[in-house]
């Protein structure tokens, strides 16, 4: 067992939340699912937790109540070796959601992902501060992150 466990609070979508991400990530697993009893607070009998793993970090899924949302102020950051695999995440990730800017998006659930290509990552940390800033520029005009205009903006042009 992991010392640190991200819990992700939802209405009443835990289990299905966590089947979704497991649809996706090709190195997770489900781990258990616990129900509430007859103490409740939840109905008994209907998912409380739904604990899973995505590329050996644990998740706990809630089923808490309508009262918290997710928001931008947490987001999980997937870095991608290639444009095919920021592609896939893109596309898997914001199905039913909302794409957004700079390689961010929101889910079905509403829970923010940044779909980050390990080059961006590279590009930006460049001690040539005029290529770094050609490449967050770049960035800036960007839903889904974009290598080859990236590497065109690092090169400048």
């Amino acid at each position: 067992m992991n010392k640190l466990t991200a819990m992700l609070w939802f209405d009443k979508e835990a289990e299905e939340a966590m089947n979704h991400y497991l649809s996706i990530f090709p190195d997770s697993k489900q781990l258990s699912v616990s129900r509430y009893g007859a103490a409740g607070p939840g109905p008994a009998g209907t998912v409380m937790t739904a604990s899973f793993e995505i590329e050996g970090y644990q998740f706990t899924a809630l089923n808490g109540g309508p009262l918290f949302k997710f928001n931008e102020s947490v987001s999980f950051v997937v870095r991608c070796k290639d444009q095919a695999e920021v592609d896939y995440y893109w596309h898997k990730l914001s199905a039913g959601g909302a794409p957004s800017a700079c390689g961010w998006l929101k889910d079905k659930f509403g829970l923010s992902w940044q779909v980050v290509p390990v080059q961006l990552i590279e590009m930006l940390s460049d001690k040539d501060g005029a290529r770094a800033q050609r490449v967050m520029g770049a960035m800036m005009k960007m839903g889904k992150i974009v290598i080859a205009d990236l590497q065109a903006a690092y090169g400048g042009k």
